[in-house]
């Protein structure tokens, strides 16, 4: 291949990461990003989801950790992970960015919430910690997956928007409710 502008695929630059070899891995030839990535958030949401008909998930999300992309794929069986960290690599800085940064709010809800839930709170306050937090994972795991698919994302929330804000506002509310005689 000759020096030149970076082709349309975002993994052609390595010969060994040619788009043919990625069919049937869940990994975009065009981005170079692999939707198995979600499942990292995916697993979290349906703890949260179980929470409130099954409290013993409590223990199971406590334990979740934030891992990044390659994280993820380096601590997973995925059939092609070596191949998945190597095209995410390669991958356009711009879905790459853009994929960091849907994750990373992702992650600071779930480890607000994660730490929220490591009090002793009634089964009302964890059913709404855990519908609210829900609520606001599920689009950006819609968005993370757009951008994996090909689609930049516009108007990413940024580190200082309103998740840690409602977190504590929930909690406020709560405390005050439970305050009232």
């Amino acid at each position: 291949m000759t020096p030149g502008p970076r082709p349309n695929s975002a993994v052609a630059a390595d010969p060994a990461l040619e788009p043919a070899r990625l069919d049937g891995t869940n990994i975009n030839p065009a981005t170079g990003l692999a939707t198995d990535f979600l499942n990292h958030f995916n697993e979290a949401i349906m703890l949260l989801e179980m929470l409130p008909v099954a409290p013993d998930c409590k223990e199971d999300l406590l334990a979740w950790r934030p891992m990044s992309y390659v994280e993820h794929f380096a601590a997973t069986n995925f059939k092609h992970r070596d191949l998945a960290i190597a095209a995410y690599e390669q991958a356009d800085p711009l879905f790459r960015h853009q994929l960091d940064q849907i994750a990373d709010q992702m992650t600071l809800i779930l480890t607000e919430a994660r730490d929220g839930l490591k009090g002793e709170l009634s089964h009302d306050t964890i059913l709404i910690l855990a519908e609210a937090t829900v609520h606001w994972l599920k689009p950006l795991v819609a968005r993370a997956g757009a951008v994996i698919n090909g689609e930049l994302a516009a108007a990413l929330p940024t580190a200082d928007s309103a998740p840690q804000d409602a977190i504590d506002a929930l909690f406020d509310r709560e405390v005050e409710t439970a305050c009232q005689p």
